[in-house]
């Protein structure tokens, strides 16, 4: 009886861990009846027939990065290229990808590098460098419309490194250096252009600059003298106003006969103390007071009278 009740215990203990499966979160589990597909389970706690139901295939829902091996290209100008990328995909049906396709990894591999050699096919060596978006999106709308009959959906593809020959990669590299002295020299000479018309802009400024300061200066100049003689004229108009004024006056006339007088007497005696002979005006009848005048004040010195006319 013991025998019995402990193989009736294996037998239940075998049932319960057959017909219970726990599915973990982001799987799914395709369950097979009898041989035909019956079920995915879902996340979570799923009771199975013990015997009858089988878990057949095993799918991560998750993303997952797909290495598509390096390969040689040939570009459209009959360019060697050697491409390697990486292709991510995602589990959208597990049931397409249980019985779409023998092993679905193997056939998106297959079809992202058959893909990838048509779409560069189509390029020239120098757009292949320029348009690797391009390249992507076209590799990835190509996939995706064959891969929905493997239940997967093709998130992106991205090419990690384009290799082509050495001899390109030498001529490449020549182009690239000659291109670069090429911008240099190009901006060496829009520098020295730009010098060049700095220096010009600066001199004629410069020049404008001075000639503005001497016209500015002349005119000051001219306005300084034209306000210093008007200054004078004005004062002597006003001192010859006033000694007309003054003259008008009695005893006017008598006082600038003496100014005159005094004026004479002094300059006869300066040329008495400079020279021995001593010139007088020839009319003595008109000047009589003066040259007595005079004449006291040289005290003796001799006298040369001026001819008659």
């Amino acid at each position: 009886m013991e025998v019995v009740a402990l193989v009736l215990l294996v037998i239940a203990g075998l049932f319960v861990v057959r017909s219970l499966k726990v599915v973990p979160q982001q799987h799914a589990w395709v369950v097979e009846r009898l041989g035909k597909y019956h079920a995915t389970l879902a996340p979570g706690l799923s009771i199975l027939v013990p015997f009858v139901d089988q878990v057949a295939y095993k799918h991560s829902l998750k993303e997952i990065p797909l290495d598509v091996p390096s390969q040689v290209c040939i570009t459209k100008d009959n360019t060697q290229l050697q491409v390697d990328g990486i292709l991510y995909f995602q589990i959208t049906d597990p049931m397409r990808a249980s019985y779409g396709s023998s092993n679905y990894v193997i056939a998106v591999t297959q079809l992202a590098q058959t893909t990838l050699r048509s779409v560069i096919g189509k390029m020239e060596l120098d757009k292949t460098f320029e348009e690797r978006d391009a390249i992507n999106a076209s590799v990835v709308n190509a996939l995706d419309e064959a891969a929905l009959n493997w239940g997967v959906k093709v998130l992106r593809y991205e090419i990690k490194d384009l290799t082509p020959p050495a001899e390109i990669l030498r001529s490449m590299q020549a182009q690239i250096t000659a291109e670069r002295e090429k911008r240099a020299l190009i901006a060496a000479s829009e520098g020295r252009r730009q010098e060049q018309i700095n220096i010009a802009t600066g001199e004629r400024e410069a020049s404008v600059a001075r000639s503005e300061g001497l016209k500015q200066a002349e005119i000051n100049k001219a306005q300084g003298d034209a306000a210093a003689i008007t200054a004078v004229a004005d004062a002597t108009a006003d001192a010859i106003r006033k000694i007309a004024a003054s003259i008008q006056q009695p005893g006017g006339e008598e006082a600038v006969q003496l100014k005159v007088a005094e004026k004479a007497i002094e300059a006869y005696a300066h040329l008495a103390r400079t020279n021995n002979t001593m010139i007088v005006p020839g009319n003595m009848t008109e000047v009589s007071g003066l040259i007595a005048t005079a004449m006291a004040v040289m005290k003796g010195q001799p006298a040369v009278r001026a001819p008659k006319a």
